[in-house]
């Protein structure tokens, strides 16, 4: 289905130019307000899912749950902003000009920063992956996400000099994590049951389904020009998001191999952190630097780069599931 967006982005970016021009001036306050209720569509469902009540069974699995976050919020940000300032400040510096460099290094954190939310249950699936666990997983990191999130890019943003908009970031945050958040909460409370809860959960999502295609489309209908008229410049922003795929897969599903993790719960652990939650990345991304900006550009390329990267890793992941513990 990302194919498919991508495809019909990029055709509407050239075919229906004034469309996207459209959409693009539907902004109040740094915020594009079609995105925002697509990003709202994709994200309020999955925030149905968090159950606090999970995080009693954090002393079940302990270290699966340790290598998710040490990893997520410790390791990749910081990482993925190495990458990103030696390829685009270094070794790409002499095919791409400083500004627009600044613009992709920018987005690259904001991908590195954001861990998988959704997708996710997904890589779990296909790995025959603890469901429960996973859920535990995605609901503590989406917890610490409404806090850590804004003060790591600030300071990642900050180290790399590129001027933060604090403001626009914080309502970026409130918006796409701890509204949704705070609703998908609401909604458990009132639905009470967990089978009223799966059941409202069937009900909407496809609405998420749909939000996640038309705000793809979207997303590469604005950068749809670009995409068709620099393909070079796309090839040079997904190295570096493949090299922190690879590698952060590498760290977390090697350290849940040497603690003896099983593999129910090492192949998602290490699969969280490795997907993005780039319905985040680009919605803030949106926010701080435009619609039409390389940072925005960036982090479509994650979405471009992502399913077939993660398809490799879920193989590879099923094919080593002997070599854990059951």
């Amino acid at each position: 289905m990302d194919c498919i967006g991508d495809g019909g982005g990029i055709l509407l970016g050239n075919t229906a130019p004034q469309l996207v021009t459209g959409v693009a001036a539907a902004e109040v306050a740094s915020v594009n307000l079609v995105v925002a209720v697509l990003i709202w569509a994709m994200v309020y469902p999955m925030m149905v899912g968090v159950d606090p009540k999970s995080l009693r069974d954090v002393a079940k699995q302990p270290r699966g749950l340790l290598i998710t976050l040490v990893v997520n919020w410790l390791v990749k940000p910081f990482t993925m902003a190495a990458l990103a300032v030696l390829f685009f400040r270094y070794v790409f510096a002499p095919w791409i000009p400083q500004e627009d460099a600044m613009q992709y290094i920018a987005g690259l954190i904001l991908l590195g920063a954001a861990p998988c939310t959704a997708m996710v249950f997904v890589w779990s699936q296909l790995t025959r992956g603890d469901p429960t666990y996973t859920l535990l997983q995605v609901s503590v990191n989406d917890l610490i996400m409404v806090i850590a999130f804004a003060p790591i890019v600030a300071i990642l943003l900050g180290v790399t000099d590129i001027i933060v908009p604090w403001s626009t970031l914080v309502l970026s945050v409130l918006l796409f994590i701890a509204l949704p958040l705070v609703a998908g909460l609401a909604t458990r409370r009132r639905l009470g049951s967990d089978a009223a809860i799966e059941q409202f959960q069937a009900r909407v999502k496809p609405y998420s389904v749909i939000g996640l295609i038309v705000t793809v489309v979207i997303l590469f209908g604005l950068q749809g020009q670009v995409i068709v008229s620099k393909p070079f410049i796309i090839i040079l922003i997904a190295v570096p998001i493949i090299l922190q795929s690879y590698g952060i897969f590498a760290i977390a599903y090697a350290a849940a191999f040497a603690l003896k993790v099983p593999h129910r719960i090492a192949a998602p652990c290490a699969l969280i952190g490795t997907s993005n939650f780039f319905e985040l990345a680009v919605a803030v991304a949106i926010s701080l630097f435009g619609l039409h900006s390389g940072a925005a550009l960036a982090t479509v390329v994650g979405v471009l780069v992502e399913v077939p990267v993660m398809l490799t890793l879920v193989a590879f992941a099923n094919r080593t599931r002997q070599r854990f513990s059951l």
